[in-house]
């Protein structure tokens, strides 16, 4: 069976010190310190330690194959995206990340989907650089959850999407810039409390700011199998209704209605949350994810979902057909090309 794994990041070995080239700022930079691993330094504070699978495509091709997984959708690292820096700077660090994606994808066709990243901050650079992805066959972008502190319902975000609409790229909305982030790095917490608040921040944002009604045709991911949004719709949706003077004041639909709409990706790391997903979401908007080669990551490449007993159907649509559809890809993009060979 074809497998699409439709979240995972990679990063170029290679990279300038950003913030030496453009003078300020904590852009993150490469520190090769040993073998096999290397420092993420963001100016000159350690953010983390990555191993060679964050770059190396030989070896990220080769650690697919142990989970019978052929395809991976590779986005950048999300503190990568610099929505803080000035535009045009951001343009440029994101134009050299685009093209490695590209490159990427160019020389592993069979391997390799790139979604690619833009300023944010920004409107008009960021239509530009939609426009040069798609045409250096990057089939869609990653964003944040929110853009330095804004939400994705702001006008200013809206030629963006209407952007991706038009040329047919794919979006995945990934948390990062986790709210409350500086008053709870104990235990973790923004990486196992604030992302998953953040994603349904994004998914609310969206769903009340109207996004979904101006451009019908958007295609959608949101990682981490949506975040807290589809375990708190009830609270969600309950408010819609006993308070539409504070909710429904942009956008009157019932949020329900657009479960289903967008897609969602199966890093649950538990059985009965993704059977609840499946349920709410049904299986054709729900595909494989890992959010490899990152600890907190589904590392197994979806290992658990083949213990679930689910019908064949089901497991077709999660492991390849609601990823050919986010993307607008068909199966012949990939089995034609292996049959070549």
């Amino acid at each position: 069976m074809l497998k699409i794994d439709s979240h995972t990041h990679i990063i170029p070995k290679k990279m300038p010190n950003w913030t030496e080239k453009f003078g300020y700022g904590d852009f993150i930079y490469l520190q090769h310190h040993t073998q096999g691993a290397a420092k993420m330094m963001r100016g000159n504070q350690f953010f983390r330690e990555i191993k060679e699978n964050a770059w190396n495509a030989e070896l990220r091709i080769k650690e697919y194959e142990k989970f019978n997984t052929q395809v991976q959708v590779v986005c950048t690292i999300p503190v990568m995206f610099s929505y803080w820096a000035k535009p045009q700077d951001c343009l440029t660090l994101s134009q050299f990340l685009n093209d490695h994606i590209a490159k990427l994808v160019a020389k592993y066709p069979k391997n390799y989907i790139g979604l690619g990243t833009v300023p944010m901050q920004e409107a008009e650079l960021a239509v530009k650089e939609l426009e040069r992805l798609k045409k250096i066959g990057v089939l869609g972008i990653q964003i944040g959850s929110n853009i330095n502190d804004e939400n994705l319902n702001e006008e200013k975000f809206m030629p963006v999407y209407q952007a991706c609409e038009k040329l047919g790229l794919a979006i995945l909305v990934h948390p990062w810039n986790m709210m409350g982030q500086k008053k709870m790095q104990r235990y973790w917490l923004p990486w196992l409390v604030g992302m998953p608040a953040e994603t349904s921040r994004a998914i609310c944002s969206m769903i009340f700011g109207g996004v979904f009604e101006k451009y019908p045709k958007l295609r959608v991911m949101f990682a981490h199998a949506g975040g807290s949004f589809l375990p708190t719709i009830g609270r969600i949706a309950h408010g819609f209704e006993c308070r539409p003077d504070l909710v429904a004041v942009d956008n009157n639909v019932d949020p329900r209605k657009y479960i289903g709409q967008f897609w969602v990706d199966s890093v649950t790391h538990d059985s009965l949350m993704l059977e609840y997903v499946l349920k709410l979401q049904g299986s054709k908007r729900v595909m494989l994810g890992s959010d490899y080669p990152f600890p907190l990551g589904d590392l197994e490449i979806g290992a658990f979902i083949e213990k679930m007993d689910l019908p064949k159907q089901t497991q077709e649509d999660i492991f390849y057909r609601a990823a050919l559809e986010w993307l607008n890809l068909n199966e012949e993009n990939f089995t034609d090309q292996e049959k070549k060979q």
